[in-house]
């Protein structure tokens, strides 16, 4: 079934594709991966050429400028502008040198996966400590639990960002990371802790019982024995959680944060390559996702092997 639902969504975006009055150009899309970087290397002072020393790849060039300082540089051997004793002139070139740098789309991936890896961990932080106070006796704590759930849960994250960055961070003078970051994880907090909630008050009560009968405070029942089971149950909806805040990230592109999805827009902005880009951002979500999802049933698996 896998194989021809494979087959079945290929053939229909090809027929798709070919109905499309659009001309491809997938061949352009590698060089936002990485890309071959030429700097220009250029005199500092006027002097003179005291050697140069070729290479197969690499040629060192030294010179001597009139007040006796010297300067050497390494440039690529086909890019020589210049032979020994020749004068230069501040601002003559040299030659070049090449080197491999990261585009916009691999900066993207990592700006995504670093931002929702904070967020994750701050988040799940936040929704322990939240879900501890909803099923707390003490009114203040649960009630003040039950307004941030409720409040973040019940308005689009959109306008949090938004909130969070324009009014929170103008006050706090918050870098835009900060603020993006802050508002991921308020988010992801309030969700985590209903997953979190859920997931101790589906415990059998007698578990409570058992070890405050054996002599356990009731910080070590929740400790050693309620949160590790409540921890191992709310496992798959806490991946399906971390899941969406990987694709949440993306509306940080409003606030000037290059991710991933910042980063196909304005890579469609200067090139026109909207479906090649869009399809192959999409792409990159999914691996991200997809690696996650297995990473999370390979827990589970493991967890599995002592019930």
């Amino acid at each position: 079934m896998l194989v021809v639902t494979v087959v079945a969504f290929m053939g229909a975006f090809y027929l798709a594709a070919k109905r499309v009055d659009y001309t491809w150009r997938w061949k352009r899309v590698p060089q936002y991966f990485f890309y071959k970087a030429e700097l220009s290397i250029k005199a500092d002072d006027d002097g003179v050429v005291t050697s140069v020393s070729e290479g197969k790849k690499m040629t060192t060039v030294s010179y001597e400028t009139e007040t006796g300082e010297k300067f050497t540089y390494k440039i690529d051997a086909e890019t020589l502008n210049v032979s020994e004793g020749e004068d230069l002139f501040l601002g003559d070139r040299i030659g070049y040198v090449h080197s491999w740098e990261m585009g916009p789309l691999t900066l993207g991936i990592w700006t995504t996966l670093w931002i929702s890896a904070v967020s994750g961990v701050l988040g799940l932080f936040l929704g322990i400590v939240f879900g501890l106070c909803r099923i707390s006796k003490n009114p203040c704590l649960s009630g003040f639990a039950s307004l941030y759930v409720e409040l973040i849960r019940g308005t689009p994250l959109l306008v949090q960002i938004f909130i969070f960055y324009f009014f929170i961070g103008t006050v706090l003078n918050l870098d835009k990371y900060v603020a993006g970051v802050g508002a991921l994880s308020l988010f992801a907090g309030a969700y985590v802790a209903e997953i979190i909630r859920a997931g101790i008050q589906s415990i059998a009560r007698g578990q409570t019982e058992a070890a405050r009968s054996l002599g356990m405070t009731a910080a070590q029942c929740m400790r050693y024995i309620i949160m590790p089971q409540a921890l191992k149950r709310t496992l798959p909806p806490l991946a399906g959680q971390f899941i969406s805040l990987i694709k949440d990230s993306s509306l940080l592109s409003v606030i000037a944060i290059i991710d991933l999805t910042r980063a196909g827009r304005e890579i469609i902005s200067n090139t026109f390559a909207t479906f090649e880009i869009w399809i192959t951002v999409a792409l990159l979500y999914l691996v991200i996702t997809g690696t996650l999802s297995q990473l999370v049933q390979w827990m589970e698996r493991r967890m599995a092997v002592s019930d």
